[in-house]
């Protein structure tokens, strides 16, 4: 029997009572994301994270590219072909095995539609000889890493219809679709024919909650076993709680303010980089986020190697150099604080959303903090959509989110969405607007095909320094994942790339 306050709540959501029997009991998870639908274009990251669907490439412990559906793959001596070599004990969750045709077909319905594999270069994608075959018109070494991002699931042919739409969710997961109930609700059970280890919980649930406190009012009532995504508020309350273990992990997830460069406010670099020197990331991490190493200086931690600067967010801010930079541009503060050019005052409004709930207090930090810059800030909490329909509309000023530079083991892939490869064609909804640079712009096409380890190093050291003195997007800090487990699971981790919620290495503890 469920208690009588986890009832009520579990009525109030519209969620399944679990069953009485031990082994038979629901794993339930809580997160903020939605299901948009059956189509790993636009959910696969759902479906990945619950052990439901699996990629060709997966990632190993130091988020390098390792074998999954594909145990092996090499790159032509051109550099434009690659062929992956398929696992030959994989079955369908319908019963149907893994075969190259399949996946080629599968991942060629990927290709035509918006995710990471749009962004490569890609001729055709074939079977031959019992392998999946790459053709590209260019060399494109990242082309693994982009095989691990959740857009490109394996589905059976029978997932599709005649047109391509994803009409049933047919993968190869230790755990299958048991029933979808967009955009809030799915459950899950364990595959016995899985190609791998089998899980040892059979059943399991995942519930979109976009609220962060009812998310953390679930794991204290055990409404669900594992919350993910906690406020720093609601965190320091639920680790006082006996029945419930606090997880954290640093990811290379960057929150960022999206600058609109073609603004007349904001299209001078001096005007960038005087808004970041006025952030005072250090209070920012340490009061707001409760964890002081979160403070970022730049777009890209340590995890990620020869990305990353090694700047001192401690001595990122500057408040005198700032106004200077600003003075220069014309701006003079008024009697009332605010700053004016030509009898204009600074004003500026930020959007950004409660999806992620620290969000809108790293937004109200800035308000304040600019206040004392002499820019009057406006914020604007609304949907994550917004953001990226201010971009297309150019009605966006600023946007605060958190960037997943980790999508793929390889930056790459997201700065290529963000900051393009093409001069005449800068920008992406989360990225670069108003602003290009075909300097940056020739680096990262040169990224996409050189292999040279050395050259691959020495161009990123580059991109982000470039990236960091013209600041098309301003960091603020780096994130970290965070989670509430029930005292009675054993086995949890957080995996740093986010890719997976490791169910499939769980147990009860009771």
């Amino acid at each position: 029997m469920l208690a009588p306050r986890r009832l009520g709540l579990a009525l109030l959501l519209g969620l399944l009572p679990l069953t009485a029997a031990a082994d038979d009991r629901s794993l339930d998870v809580v997160a903020p994301w939605e299901i948009t639908g059956l189509d790993p274009s636009t959910s696969g990251y759902v479906f990945a994270r619950m052990g439901i669907g699996e990629t060709l490439v997966d990632t190993d412990a130091e988020g390098q590219p390792s074998a999954g559906l594909a145990s092996d793959w090499q790159v032509a001596d051109d550099d434009l072909s690659w062929r992956f070599t398929l696992r030959d004990d994989v079955l369908f969750h319908d019963g149907s095995p893994l075969s190259a045709e399949a996946a080629a077909k599968s991942l060629e319905h990927a290709w035509r539609k918006p995710g990471m594999l749009d962004s490569a270069p890609i001729e055709a994608i074939e079977a031959e000889d019992g392998e999946v075959v790459f053709h590209l018109h260019e060399a494109f070494a990242p082309l693994p890493a982009l095989l691990a991002h959740s857009t490109t699931l394996i589905l059976a042919p029978d997932a599709y219809d005649e047109s391509g739409t994803v009409r049933e969710l047919i993968a190869t997961g230790p755990y299958r679709l048991a029933s979808l109930a967009p955009p809030q609700r799915l459950t899950a059970e364990r595959f016995d024919d899985y190609w791998g280890e089998a899980p040892a919980i059979t059943q399991t649930s995942y519930l979109a909650v976009g609220r962060g406190e009812t998310r953390a009012l679930m794991a204290e009532s055990r409404d669900a076993d594992i919350v993910f995504t906690l406020d720093p508020a609601s965190r320091a309350r639920l680790m006082r709680n006996a029945q419930l273990s606090i997880h954290a992990e640093p990811l290379p997830r960057t929150i960022v303010l999206k600058v609109n460069a073609g603004h007349p406010f904001l299209d001078d670099q001096r005007a960038r980089q005087a808004l970041s020197l006025a952030i005072d990331r250090s209070g920012i991490a340490t009061g707001l986020l409760r964890h002081p190493e979160a403070a970022a200086a730049e777009l890209f931690p340590e995890a990620l190697g020869p990305w990353h600067l090694g700047l001192d967010a401690g001595e990122s801010q500057d408040l005198e150099r700032a106004r200077e930079l600003l003075a220069e541009q014309g701006w003079e503060a008024g009697d009332d604080g605010v700053l004016r050019r030509d009898g204009e005052p600074f004003q500026l409004t930020l959007r950004t959303f409660s999806d992620r709930p620290e969000l809108p207090l790293v937004a109200t930090a800035l308000q304040d903090q600019w206040r004392e810059l002499g820019v009057d800030l406006n914020v604007a909490v609304g949907n994550a959509s917004e953001i990226p329909s201010g971009h297309q509309d150019g009605s966006l000023e600023l946007g605060l989110a958190a960037r997943n530079y980790g999508l793929v083991p390889n930056p790459l892939g997201t700065l290529l969405d963000d900051f393009g490869s093409d001069p005449d064609d800068m920008g992406g909804d989360w990225g670069a607007m108003g602003w290009s640079d075909a300097e940056l712009a020739g680096w990262l096409a040169t990224l996409r095909h050189d292999t040279d380890p050395e050259v691959r190093s020495e161009l990123a050291g580059r991109v982000a320094t470039r990236l960091n003195q013209a600041m098309p997007v301003i960091p603020v800090a780096w994130y970290q994942q965070t989670a509430a487990v029930g005292t009675h699971l054993q086995g949890f981790s957080i995996d740093p790339l986010e890719r997976s919620y490791r169910l499939d290495e769980l147990r009860w503890a009771e």
